[in-house]
């Protein structure tokens, strides 16, 4: 667990991946044909707090949605990028235009679509109900599934790395 804080205390950019990451999985469609997805607020509000830190955030998804836009402008997610079955050209523009190295990156993925980007990553992610094979090519995995708190876990392991995550615990106490 040592190398996963070590690797954790460096990450400047956490990039999700949406479907099985954010969301569970699951696709809903209306018999308009518009398509529905359940986030997690738990997992939302982890999302806000990290930024609050400083650490930037990021979604590259394979599918295109209009929730997907919705959902992360309310979180002020600034970087969106939707529809890339290949992730990597989106993942290295990203990256310059950061101006970050692989390193300082964290990616969360949940299926085989994700493995370029995380085996490039300073901090790959694996989701608690993810493929097993990018389980068995994550530095770590979260306990809980897609959609079910496993973006919140990402987000407080980081915290927790960088020092400040019971801060902002202790705030709320304080507050109380």
């Amino acid at each position: 667990m040592q190398d996963i804080l070590e690797r954790a205390a460096q990450i400047r950019l956490v990039i999700f991946d949406v479907d099985g990451v954010l969301t569970d999985g699951s696709l809903y469609l209306g018999d308009d044909g518009l398509e529905y997805k359940a986030f997690n607020a738990r997992d939302g509000h982890g999302m806000v707090l990290l930024q609050e830190t400083g650490v930037r955030l990021a979604v590259i998804s394979g599918r295109r949605s209009e929730a997907v836009r919705i959902r992360m402008e309310g979180l002020g997610v600034a970087h969106v990028y939707q529809g890339q079955r290949d992730k990597l050209p989106a993942f290295e523009e990203l990256k310059r235009a950061l101006g970050l190295t692989d390193a300082v990156i964290a990616y969360v993925g949940d299926d085989v679509i994700d493995l370029p980007v995380m085996r490039r990553v300073g901090l790959a992610i694996a989701v608690g109900d993810a493929h097993p094979l990018v389980r068995q090519h994550a530095h770590w995995c979260t306990s809980a599934p897609g959609g079910r708190g496993a973006a919140r876990e990402v987000c407080e392991l980081v915290m927790a790395a960088q020092g400040t995550l019971e801060p902002i615990n202790r705030g709320y106490l304080e507050g109380a």
